[in-house]
């Protein structure tokens, strides 16, 4: 039993307006494009109308039906926050519900939209530092304002969904937001139904857009201290972006011109092959929403070697799907130590089935249906006071096992941003929102005995209740007993 799919039947027939920067098909389209699109298209197919106001790429049509999912394209890469504007102020009685997708500047649909207009942010992660790498000072303290105090007198109390718990504290701490923000994960690719045989060289593969903030010269640099130590060594570079040209001089420069190659975009099937039979791949952003190429790659049960920061931290469960490095410079010397120790096949085989049994947790299904449960506590909360048990504490969560008593409908008693599963007779439910003493209380209310409660940890809310019987580094073979 999931209780999330409640709210994908509730958003049937709903009409949802979406604002984002641009569509899954423009040139410069990422995770956070795709993160919306497969939320959206799912949306579709749950009997929902879902229209994008989004950026018009070069060559792109301005209308256009993608996966069901109608795309009104308009301006460029700054310019389409006026003529969105201009285009939501003629449509606000349009549609029932907003989703304001954030990439370091919102939409402030707020201003336009009717104040009963249920608006719903979604924010992949905090750009205060990044401002400073892509703009001038003065245009930079300018998207910080808006970015921090602008969007905080914009949108109020207005739920956030956020794409992990580092994207929350950042949130919280860096800009100040205090209404409440729900953890809403990427979903994945689908687990390959086998994978390897593994290149018998040590193989690193990185999937990532080039970038400056993807910081993969601090990698090249590393890669070159780690080759000293790893005979044989081999990285991939898979991706695009402005940095290509110079990254390649770097990494002539650093002498690594045999070990490493840009493969530049490659088609789903070349980079699944290439991931196949890698043995780890390595991340040294700054900084991220979401590691979702972590997530993609641990499908094919390799892991990931990356930097302790915002995101990426959350994607890797450290020491069991992966390995977390506090400094940059130890980076190579890391590099060297992990390799030595995946050349141990058995030791390889344990790592790559926690990496497919992390992976597993997240699905796209469940995204959706946990964005659909905020935009119903959206709507079902607009204009209200929070409920006095359950207030906007979504910071504070509980994870409850039970037995559910006989005759008791727990659908009653769950806020649509709550999450259950059952498995055999007993029920696990994650209480977003709610401590362990309001959870006893309600548990009680029901006439639940002997629940098991405790406080929810990062790992708990990526991965969901279903994710204490799927994901098991020490007893893999349990990803069978989630009733997925």
């Amino acid at each position: 039993m999931r209780t999330t799919t409640s709210s994908l039947d509730w958003i049937s027939g709903k009409r949802v307006l979406v604002l984002n920067w641009r569509d899954i098909e423009h040139p410069l389209a990422g995770g956070a494009e795709k993160y919306m699109h497969e939320i959206s298209r799912r949306w579709v197919s749950a009997g929902a109308q879902v229209t994008w106001y989004t950026g018009k790429g070069h060559a792109q049509r301005p209308h256009e039906r993608l996966d069901g999912v109608e795309m009104l394209r308009m301006g460029g890469a700054l310019s389409v926050y006026p003529q969105v504007a201009l285009k939501l102020l003629g449509s606000r009685d349009t549609f029932d519900a907003i989703v304001d997708c954030q990439n370091g500047i919102p939409f402030f649909s707020p201003l336009i939209a009717r104040r009963s207009k249920p608006v719903i942010q979604v924010v992949h992660h905090v750009h205060q530092d990044q401002f400073t790498t892509r703009f001038s000072a003065p245009m930079a303290a300018v998207g910080r304002f808006l970015e921090g105090p602008a969007t905080r007198w914009v949108y109020g109390q207005r739920p956030i969904a956020a794409v992990s718990p580092s994207t929350r504290r950042e949130l919280r701490h860096r800009l100040g937001f205090s209404g409440p923000i729900f953890v809403v994960p990427n979903g994945t690719v689908d687990l390959p139904p086998t994978v390897g045989p593994r290149d018998p060289d040590p193989t690193i593969t990185v999937v990532t857009r080039l970038m400056p903030h993807k910081r993969v010269d601090l990698l090249l640099a590393q890669v070159a201290v780690a080759a000293q130590g790893i005979p044989r060594l081999r990285v991939n570079i898979v991706g695009d972006g402005p940095e290509r040209t110079r990254l390649q001089q770097i990494a002539a420069e650093l002498g690594l011109h045999r070990i490493v190659r840009f493969h530049g975009f490659l088609s789903d099937a070349a980079r699944d092959q290439l991931l196949s039979g890698s043995w780890l791949t390595a991340v040294t952003s700054a900084a991220e929403g979401w590691g979702l190429s972590v997530i993609e790659t641990a499908a094919w049960g390799v892991p990931c070697l990356a930097l302790r920061v915002p995101g990426v931290r959350d994607s890797v469960v450290d020491g069991e799907t992966g390995w977390l490095v506090d400094d940059a410079k130890n980076f190579g010397g890391a590099l060297v130590h992990t390799l030595r120790a995946l050349a141990n096949e058995d030791y390889a085989r344990q790592i790559a089935a926690a990496c497919q049994n992390w992976a597993r947790c997240f699905t796209w299904d469940r995204s959706a249906a946990l964005l659909a449960g905020v935009v119903r506590e959206a709507t079902v909360q607009q204009g209200r006071p929070s409920r006095a048990s359950r207030g906007a504490r979504t910071d504070l969560s509980t994870m409850a096992t039970f037995e559910l008593p006989s005759g008791v409908d727990l659908h009653e008693h769950l806020r649509p941003t709550d999450e259950a599963v059952r498995v055999e007779n007993r029920v696990t439910v994650l209480f977003n929102g709610c401590d362990e003493f309001d959870t006893a209380q309600l548990l009680a209310g029901l006439g639940v005995e002997d629940a098991q409660l405790r406080a929810v940890e990062s790992t708990d809310l990526l991965a969901g209740p279903s994710g204490r019987f799927s994901f098991s580094t020490h007893s893999p073979d349990l990803g069978v007993a989630g009733n997925r």
